[in-house]
């Protein structure tokens, strides 16, 4: 009695593809098959080894259009079985419709989403001036450097001639639903201060972790007030405020030394209504102001192809030496009424009287690579009354707000691909 589009989404959820050892196979092979079903055309782009770019195709009745690109994942995040309830790659359903397993919500439900309501279309035996393609990528998990970032910079993704893309977004436990049209930057900066050692029985000067102490002061304090503002101003998400955490600390070789150099690590999230030049500025600031011998450097670097991971070292005194060393951008996707793709999103949306929050994504997803090569993305997981469960235990998805998921891109699909010609289309 089960719908067989739930069937087939609980099939793919039982595919193994958690890190640090994703089956990637057994992804691409499942789902070039669901391809081959519906009569897509299949692409496979290896974009380094053993890491594939699965490319679905329904080609438009005017390929000279620009296309809409459906993109989704196939890689998820390691679990902690004995938190889970049920065993996370089983897809158990509970009595109340609740399938339980790992990638419910982030973001195996979208790929199927897509596939299932491309088969109620060409069932309906519908055509579409545009085309559209669907690309399911790895490693999105890990950063997305061996996967969506590389598959960017190649032939086979300019060929797909992309107008308009979809990619994940979150759920929302609340009736509305959640649409993400840009995203923080991820900045992962490595803090060093040098000081003077010495004997750990004695009041030395100018030590490391006198000059770490102001150091994580000030990065702390700038945190708290950033939390601040995010709890005192309700029209505030967490995607519009910069998230700063300390997440790793290093140093010392034994109790009994004071040691010549220590280093923390900052996972920062900056939203694009901030100027990333000050930011950096103010980093280089609360670095000079620990003293002598305290450098930072980036461990993220985007925009730099397949160096895209490289640690570039920056001295505090010349932060300007950095900025075109790595990727700047911040580019958001127009929800303007008078922006023809946002037009037809949004029209879909009211005629389906779903209600819409548009937000900054608080985390990082492909989406910022597909709009730094200037193509409109929007981040969009139909998922409403539904706790956010990504990356956390138990996640789970009720099978009718799947049902629900295939039902909206079933209107949305068809509207995307059946916007006219634009101004540069000729």
């Amino acid at each position: 009695s089960e719908d067989p589009s739930v069937t087939l989404f609980r099939e793919y959820l039982k595919i193994d593809t958690v890190h640090p050892k994703p089956d990637y196979d057994a992804a691409v092979q499942f789902l070039e098959s669901i391809g081959t079903e519906l009569g897509l055309a299949c692409q496979k782009v290896e974009v380094c080894q053993g890491r594939v770019v699965l490319v679905l195709t329904w080609q438009g009745t005017n390929p000279h259009l620009r296309s809409i690109l459906l993109n989704s994942h196939t890689d998820v995040v390691p679990v902690f079985e004995e938190h889970w309830t049920y065993p996370p790659f089983e897809a158990v359903k509970d009595s109340q419709g609740n399938i339980y397993a790992r990638g419910a919500q982030d973001m195996k439900c979208v790929s199927i989403q897509y596939l299932e309501a491309i088969r109620r279309l060409k069932a309906e035996g519908k055509s579409f001036a545009r085309t559209i393609h669907l690309t399911f990528v790895p490693d999105e998990e890990v950063g997305g450097h061996k996967g969506m970032e590389m598959f960017v910079e190649r032939p086979e993704f300019r060929a797909l001639n992309v107008g308009f893309a979809l990619d994940e977004g979150l759920a929302s436990p609340s009736d509305t639903f959640s649409v993400f049209y840009g995203e923080k930057s991820p900045w992962w900066i490595k803090v060093k201060c040098v000081g003077s050692p010495g004997h750990g029985s004695r009041f030395i000067s100018n030590t490391a972790a006198e000059k770490m102490h102001k150091v994580i002061n000030s990065f702390l304090a700038y945190r708290e007030s950033e939390k601040q503002r995010l709890k005192s101003d309700s029209s505030l998400t967490l995607g519009d405020v910069t998230s700063l955490n300390l997440t790793m600390l290093e140093g010392g070789v034994s109790f009994n030394v004071v040691p010549s150099e220590m280093s923390a690590g900052f996972d920062i999230r900056i939203p694009p209504t901030v100027d990333l030049k000050v930011f950096e500025e103010q980093v280089a600031t609360w670095c000079r102001g620990a003293g002598d011998g305290v450098t930072y450097e980036f461990h993220q670097v985007r925009g730099l192809g397949q160096l895209g991971a490289l640690c570039l070292s920056l001295p505090c005194l010349s932060p300007a030496l950095s900025l075109p060393q790595k990727c700047m951008d911040q580019h958001i996707t127009s929800t303007e009424e008078s922006d023809p793709w946002w037009k037809a999103f949004s029209g879909v949306c009211r005629d389906m009287k779903l209600q819409l929050k548009l937000e900054i994504f608080p985390a990082a997803t492909d989406s910022r690579y597909i709009r730094a090569v200037r193509h409109p993305a929007i981040g969009f997981s139909p998922m409403n009354r539904t706790p956010v469960l990504l990356h956390d235990h138990n996640e789970f998805l009720n099978e009718q707000v799947f049902l629900r998921g295939i039902d909206i891109y079933t209107r949305l699909l068809p509207a995307l691909a059946s916007v006219p010609p634009l101004p540069a289309e000729g």
